[in-house]
């Protein structure tokens, strides 16, 4: 079993400034705290993970466990507002094919959002501005980035308007947001950012607020453009169904940190972590009859300001006890290997997480 570090990397291992990166992206011990009048909320508290190209990575947890966080980090959109009078407190590392983007020049990372990396934002209506039309904005955020006239402009708009599904592009292209569907707004969303071709793609809760039919197209089409443009892909969601279908890693995140990552097959059939056991369980499942009541994870996620001590989750977790001498309310569990790339941070010994997942959870799933 290899322990790993507070970053994520394994003991012994050189540190992460003598490191070379050795994914398309790489995240070392990401934080990202905002003071506050009330105190230090601790929005994400030493994430590390590696994500390659062609590869979708799924960050999974409740509202408030620093899901989005991470991505705006990793996007560069952190730094560039203020939080009252204070900004935000950011360190660690974020290489992005070889360039460290905490340390980079603001110029430098804005050149780079919309080219080489690329967000989806999880309301649409309020991500596009409401006085232009859909088209005018994806020519803008074509233009920045190539020296082509308007003309040239429209009709790559026009392309990408076809390319994700929505009919009659060469009309629609000048139609505003509010004449479009939840379901379409979406795709034009989607088509403004991958008119750049990207090779890194955050979807922050791509299907929040649209019907389950249109989910579905939005999932497939997500899954086909990552084909087409071989992108490095990150699904940001509460909803396990949707990194289900794409996902080929899934990182669970708790409390601003994460508690569990590895293959997501792994992930959600041989779970490690309580906390994931819980997320589990309150899924509903399609693929099976459903003997008993979907069972909730007790309790509320906690306060980013004032994080219980030791593990994050033992207010909540209904084997806080299991581990002696109260270790799991005074130390915090740090990750380490639980299978082939699969981590999991929980005090339990191996064998007991093994047996009480046969015994207990999984014939209820």
């Amino acid at each position: 079993m290899t322990e790993l570090s507070k970053s994520g990397a394994a003991v012994g291992e050189p540190t992460s400034a003598s490191r070379p990166p050795s994914a398309f992206l790489e995240v070392r011990d990401l934080k990202v705290h905002f003071p506050t009048d009330d105190g230090l909320v601790k929005s994400v508290d030493g994430l590390s993970f590696q994500l390659e190209k062609g590869k979708t990575l799924g960050i999974v947890g409740e509202s408030g466990s620093g899901k989005s966080v991470t991505s705006l980090g990793i996007m560069g959109l952190h730094t560039a507002g203020q939080y009252g009078k204070r900004k935000a407190q950011i360190s660690g590392e974020i290489w992005l094919d070889g360039t460290e983007l905490l340390s980079a020049d603001p110029d430098h990372v804005r050149k780079l959002r919309g080219r080489q990396m690329a967000m989806i934002f999880q309301d649409p209506l309020s991500a596009l501005h409401p006085y232009y039309t859909i088209g005018q904005q994806i020519v803008e955020a074509y233009r920045i980035h190539h020296d082509v006239d308007k003309k040239t402009a429209r009709r790559r708009a026009v392309e990408m308007l076809d390319r994700v599904g929505i009919p009659q592009p060469d009309k629609r292209v000048d139609s505003y947001p509010h004449e479009f569907s939840g379901g379409m707004r979406q795709r034009a969303m989607i088509a403004m950012s991958l008119v750049n071709n990207p090779e890194l793609l955050i979807a922050d809760e791509p299907t929040t607020a649209l019907d389950v039919t249109v989910q579905a197209q939005i999932l497939d089409l997500i899954r086909d453009l990552q084909k087409e443009f071989g992108s490095a892909v990150i699904i940001i969601t509460h909803d396990l169904g949707v990194v289900a279908e794409l996902a080929d890693d899934l990182l669970v995140m708790y409390g601003g940190r994460c508690v569990e990552r590895g293959p997501a097959d792994k992930v959600f059939y041989e779970p490690r972590h309580p906390y994931t056991w819980g997320l589990l369980g309150s899924m509903p499942r399609l693929d099976r009859e459903q003997q008993e009541r979907l069972i909730p994870v007790k309790g509320s996620p906690p306060s980013l300001i004032n994080v219980p001590s030791g593990c994050a989750f033992n207010p909540r977790c209904p084997y806080a006890d299991i581990p002696k001498d109260n270790v799991t309310r005074t130390v915090r569990p740090e990750l380490t290997e639980v299978g082939s790339k699969h981590w999991a941070a929980c005090h339990m010994t191996r064998e007991q997480r093994e047996r009480i997942w046969a015994e207990e959870i999984a014939p209820k799933l």
